[in-house]
This record gives structure tokens, C-alpha cells and sequence, in this order.
């Protein structure tokens, strides 16, 4: 390195480096003299390309470095960086020779204290806020008693305990635990993958889907908490169809996962009792409903009873109300015989009067008057007159038939003459005849083709001669393309 500031003499005889030479040196001495730095200062811009790395800023009042984060590296911190956080940056000061400048490649970035992530909570809360995550019109009812509980916590400790043992003591329920890690990097993906698991579920299948989730861990610092204070968690949970109770830290911890939850309870025994009911309450209150409610029916009976008694006094008695019905059906049981016998006397007059005008004698002159009046009836009806009536409009017959023929052959014959002397006219003025006499119809495409320039177009031509079709070049055209011979080519087609 002495020998690149060397101050030479005067002469030409100084020493010439590259780019490439020099940048590297630059290089070498930065690294050999800082090496492993930690830096605390405000992040400014992050940017996230596809490949996975992270580039951001770290800035105080006065100055700025560029500073990259690896994507293997980046997949493991617990803490991602966004802008205006103040972060404390572990890493090595290194140059970037493509750009002749010096950065800093982090191999580990914490919250600069509890002030920093208190800072980045509020950021977070009064984003999600702004969208409406938070907001009552989206929290729903939870299940007045749940057949399945699905508990999102660690499969050890004491939390996961507490719960089952408080569901026990209230009202036992089938319980469906996804174990997760409740602190540390892993702690967010985690619940994510548990609340969205749930979810998918299929209500009644193998694996029955829970009727209420309940997200908890025990207390801790703002640290050990962090996971439930994750964006992605919030969104999670914010879009669990399964209503959500979180129960994360003790009562006075509060985490963005209590914001977006259906219900927060203070612990996580508080959060068993807040899913479930008491079975013993329950049983006591339906007891007490049983109670009333046969208190109610025999009042109402009694009452119903009493008041029936009531109208039963205010009613006459029943002889009473059948007395005069009795005395008129012995009237009109004694007045029926002889009503019956006045009946018979006068249908049998009517008998008699009608039967007076139906004698033998009479029936016999009325057949005879009838008959004499047919045998008159056929002796003016004259046989042979309607034979010949009919003989004469049968020769009539013949003679229209015969000239309505003649009429019709005649009619034929003129239609067939002018039909023959169209068909000559239409072979007059149809092309065909002038092929007959040397010219061709140039199809193309199925088109008639009129100009050279649309024939030089043409994929194939085709010429038409007075006895066929030949193609040159191409392929056959389509059916559909094709036109009828009988179709006459447009003026100027013929050659």
C-alpha cells in the first residue's frame, strides 16, 4: 500500500496501476482495519428485490452507509428491518468496487432497546388501524358452546394445562392442540401456519374443524412477545373464518394479535372460561326453567279450570234447552201419518187424469194417421225422375272435366315454351358460351381474380375452360371457398 501514495519524484517513472488494482487495495485496507463493527443508527431506505437480499440505509444526523443483508442471513432474523426503526447492526465494512463505494454486510440487526420496538408496535398498530382491522363491525359472536376447541400454543408448559384443566372443570369439549413455538423466530410463521390450518379444515371430516380458536402463551417481556406482535400474525388471525380468542401474556401485556382477535382474555384460563360455559350453571338454569315452567302450565290449568266452572254456572241446563225441540218433534210425529195419506190420495189423482188420455183406441188412430201420411209422402217422391236428374249432372260432370284438361295442357304447354326459350336466352348471355370460344375464368382463393396484382396475391390459381376446372400451383381450395360453375364471373374475369 505504500508503494499506491507514494508521493515519486518529478519524473515519469511513477508507477501506473488499474482500476481494478486500486479499488482492491482501497479493499484490503478497509477490511483489515475495521473488520467486525457494530453500528446503532435509524434505518432509512429498504429495498427488497426478488432475489431475496435485503439493501437499506442506516443513517444518523449527520451521515449515511449503504448497508446489505444476505438472503440466508435475512431468513433468520427474528426482527425485520422497516424504515425509521433504530436498529443496532452487527457486520464488516467492505467496498463495492462496481460502484467505488463502502458498505457494510450485516450479519445480525437487533431493536436499539425496548423504545425501538415500542416505536415499530405503534407503526404497525396505526396501520393496521387505518385499514380496519380493528374495527367492532368485524368481530364476530363466538359459539354459545362449542363442540370442538382448537388451542394454538406450546405442547408444553403450563398454559396448554391450565386450559384443559379449566374446560374440565366447566364443560368438557374435545380439544384440538397445534403445537407452535411461542417466542423466537420461528414464533410467527408458526401461528400463521396453525390459524390458517385450522381454517382449512373440512366441517365435518376426519379431523373434526374447531368451532372456536383460542391463540395463548404465558407472560413475558415485549421480546419474548414479539411473535404475536408480527404483521402477518395480525393479518392471520384477522382473517380466520373460526371466530379467535387470543389470550397472549398476562392482563397487562397487549400484542397486535389482541387488536384483530374476536376476543381478548386477560390469561389463558380466563380465554377457557370465556369459550365455554359453566355445565353445573347450565344444569341449575335448566332445572329452574323445568320449574317454572310447570309452575306455569298448572296455573294455567288451574286457571283455565276455574274460568270454564264460571261459564258453566252462566249456562241454562241442558233439559232446559231441549224441552221445546221435544215438544216439536211430538207435534209433527203426530201430524206425519196423516200428511202421508193426504199425499197418496193426490198423487193418485194426477195418476188417474194422465192415464185417461193414454187409451189403446187412441194410441191405435194416431199410428194410423201417422202411416197414412208416409205412404202419401213416398207416392209424390218419383224414382225415376231423381235417376235421371242424376244421369244428366254426371254427363255435365264429364263435359267440364274434359274442358278444364284441355285448358290445363294447353296452360303447360305455353309455361314449357317460354321456360325452353328463357333457358336459350340464359346460354346466350352466360359465360359459359364464351369459354366455348376461347377464354378462361381465373378463380384465386375461391375469388374470381379481375387485376394481376390480386392474382399474384393468391395462394392458387385455378382456370376454368369451357369443359372443366384446372388448378395451377397451391392446394385445392375448401369446399366452403370454392364457388359454383353456375355462379358468372365478374366483367373483365374472362381472358
Amino acid at each position: 500500500m505504500s508503494d499506491l501514495i507514494e508521493d515519486d519524484a518529478k519524473g515519469d517513472n511513477a508507477p501506473e496501476f488499474s482500476v481494478t488494482e486500486l479499488s482492491g487495495a482501497i479493499k484490503r485496507v478497509i477490511e483489515g482495519e475495521f473488520g467486525h463493527v457494530r453500528l446503532r443508527g435509524e434505518i432509512g431506505r429498504v429495498a427488497r428485490p426478488r432475489s431475496g437480499h435485503l439493501y437499506l440505509d442506516l443513517k444518523d444526523d449527520r451521515s449515511v452507509i449503504a448497508g446489505v443483508i444476505w438472503k440466508g442471513v435475512a431468513a433468520r432474523l427474528t426482527t425485520q428491518p422497516e424504515e425509521g426503526m433504530e436498529v443496532i447492526a452487527t457486520g464488516r465494512i467492505t467496498t463495492f468496487g462496481g460502484q467505488s463505494k463502502y458498505q457494510i454486510v450485516i450479519e445480525d440487526i437487533q431493536p436499539a432497546g425496548q423504545g425501538a420496538l415500542m416505536a415499530m408496535l405503534e407503526k404497525r398498530k396505526k396501520k393496521l388501524a387505518a385499514e380496519g382491522l380493528f374495527e367492532d363491525a368485524y368481530k364476530r359472536e363466538l359459539p354459545f358452546l362449542p363442540d370442538v376447541i382448537g388451542v394454538v400454543t406450546s405442547p408444553s408448559g403450563a398454559v396448554i394445562r391450565d386450559i384443559l384443566h379449566r374446560l374440565r372443570e366447566r364443560f368438557p369439549r374435545k380439544v384440538l392442540i397445534w403445537p407452535v413455538a411461542v417466542q423466537g423466530a420461528a414464533c410467527a410463521p408458526e401461528v400463521v401456519r396453525a390459524i390458517r390450518g385450522f381454517n382449512a379444515l373440512t366441517p365435518g371430516g376426519a379431523v373434526p374443524r374447531p368451532d372456536v380458536l383460542i391463540v395463548a402463551r404465558g407472560g413475558g417481556s415485549i421480546e419474548d412477545l414479539w411473535g404475536f406482535n408480527e404483521e402477518e400474525v395480525a393479518r392471520a388471525a384477522f382473517a380466520s373464518e373460526i371466530p379467535l380468542i387470543s389470550a397472549v401474556g398476562h392482563e397487562t401485556d397487549t400484542t397486535l394479535i389482541d387488536f384483530v382477535s374476536d376476543r381478548r382474555a386477560p390469561t389463558p384460563s380466563a380465554a377457557a372460561e370465556i369459550a365455554v360455559p359453566v355445565r353445573m350453571d347450565l344444569l341449575a338454569w335448566v332445572d329452574g326453567q323445568s320449574s317454572r315452567l310447570v309452575r306455569a302450565l298448572t296455573g294455567l290449568v288451574s286457571q283455565r279450570g276455574q274460568r270454564l266452572r264460571d261459564l258453566s254456572r252462566a249456562m241454562p241446563r241442558a233439559e232446559r234447552l231441549l224441552d221445546g225441540p221435544r215438544q216439536r218433534l211430538d207435534t209433527w210425529a203426530d201430524r206425519l201419518p196423516a200428511a202421508l195419506v193426504r199425499s197418496v190420495q193426490l198423487r193418485r189423482v194426477r195418476l188417474s187424469d194422465s192415464a185417461g188420455g193414454l187409451r189403446p183406441g187412441l194410441l191405435r188412430r194416431a199410428v194410423q194417421s201417422d202411416a197414412r201420411r208416409l205412404r202419401d209422402t213416398a207416392a209424390r217422391m218419383n224414382l225415376h225422375a231423381l235417376r235421371a236428374d242424376l244421369r244428366r249432372r254426371n254427363t255435365d260432370l264429364d263435359k267440364i272435366s274434359r274442358r278444364f284438361h284441355a285448358a290445363a295442357q294447353r296452360q303447360t304447354e305455353d309455361w314449357r315454351k317460354r321456360l325452353d326459350a328463357t333457358e336459350r336466352l340464359r346460354e346466350t348471355l352466360g359465360y359459359e358460351a364464351t369459354l366455348a370460344r376461347g377464354y378462361v375464368v381465373v378463380w384465386g382463393d375461391g375469388q374470381v381474380q379481375t387485376r394481376k396484382a390480386s392474382a399474384e396475391k393468391a395462394s392458387m390459381l385455378e382456370l376454368q375452360f369451357a369443359d372443366g376446372r384446372m388448378r395451377i400451383g397451391g392446394r385445392a381450395p375448401s369446399r366452403k371457398a370454392k364457388r359454383s360453375d353456375d355462379t358468372p364471373p365478374e366483367q373483365g374475369s374472362l381472358l
